[in-house]
């Protein structure tokens, strides 16, 4: 048996098991809770966005799933598999299939497993005009008018609406609302939805082209011109304490994390959820590393996910240096 993957190719279900099991799970915990999400809703209203957006949140995504492979991919993920958070999209396009989500939930509930679902709806109007704009059939269209095909689907759906656990009504929502519509029901609202890259590099080795902020740390005094912290880097305490230590150092911290916090408060509300912040000095090896862990210690701190990585640290680990 096959279904389509969220890149739209056929997916074998031994394939599938194979990339549940090779799956990243960026540190979750194995003992932690399955968690499954089911996206649905009406075929025009956003499942196709709100599946992205839910992928980029970590989640395992499946879209146009038959409903009765839920139960093998929940014991796949109960076998071995370290995924814990699989979101599948199932509607209409299931045919026949879609029958079978009552008694396939039912079964779920059984098992004790989390499910939770997530209806995308919209207005009859919106949606006319939305398949009108793309100039593509209804599922449930059989040759038929357009409006039919939401009718029928809108009937076929009622319970499913009924037993949601979050309903969206997309019909006044740009894509962007949409985003940050699901990121408030799937994380909360606030900064705490934005996740933070901090890394360091070094000027002489080239500016980064994918930083949303850089920040110029070469004010400070170069620990590479004490002998002893010289082959040293600044994840070595003796360097970082220098750093730190050194003149202005902790009031630029002070008002850079000010300025940043403003700024991701800020992105939060603009649905843009991925920061990206480099700190350089000359070589990337002292200071703009030990101002990089520091920033990303007062930024956890207020409760943001932040992750921290040294470009030209990895760049001497690659030429094996």
């Amino acid at each position: 048996m096959t279904m389509m993957d969220e890149d739209g190719k056929h997916l074998h279900l031994d394939e599938l098991k194979q990339q549940l099991q090779d799956a990243d799970v960026n540190g979750q915990n194995p003992d932690d809770e399955i968690d499954v999400l089911l996206i649905t809703g009406m075929s025009g209203a956003g499942r196709s966005h709100a599946a992205d957006c839910i992928e980029d949140m970590g989640w395992y995504v499946v879209d146009n799933l038959p409903p009765k492979l839920l139960i093998p991919l929940v014991d796949m993920m109960t076998s071995g598999s370290k995924l814990h958070k699989l979101a599948a999209v199932i509607d209409v396009r299931s045919r026949s299939y879609f029958d079978d989500l009552a008694a396939v939930l039912s079964h779920l509930d059984d098992l004790g497993v989390k499910t939770r679902i997530l209806f995308l709806d919209a207005s009859n109007d919106v949606l006319v005009k939305r398949y009108e704009s793309v100039r593509r059939p209804h599922p449930l269209q059989k040759g038929g008018r357009l409006i039919d095909g939401i009718l029928a689907e809108r009937e076929l759906l009622a319970h499913l609406k009924e037993r949601a656990d979050t309903v969206i009504d997309t019909s006044a929502l740009s894509i962007h609302q949409l985003s940050t519509k699901l990121y408030e029901a799937m994380l909360g609202s606030g900064p705490s939805t934005v996740s933070v890259h901090i890394f360091s590099f070094g000027f002489k080795y080239g500016m980064p082209i994918d930083a949303d902020f850089v920040a110029d740390v070469r004010f400070l005094p170069n620990p590479y011109w004490v002998p002893s912290l010289r082959e040293l880097t600044g994840l070595d305490k003796p360097v970082s304490d220098y750093v730190l230590s050194s003149d202005g150092a902790v009031e630029f911290l002070d008002a850079y994390e000010q300025a940043l916090s403003c700024a991701i408060e800020g992105y939060a509300k603009e649905d843009k959820h991925y920061v990206t912040i480099a700190i350089g000095c000359t070589g990337g090896q002292h200071r703009s590393v030990a101002m990089s862990e520091e920033l990303a210690k007062r930024l956890r701190d207020r409760g943001l996910s932040v992750s921290v990585s040294a470009r030209e640290l990895r760049r001497k680990q690659r030429e094996g240096r």
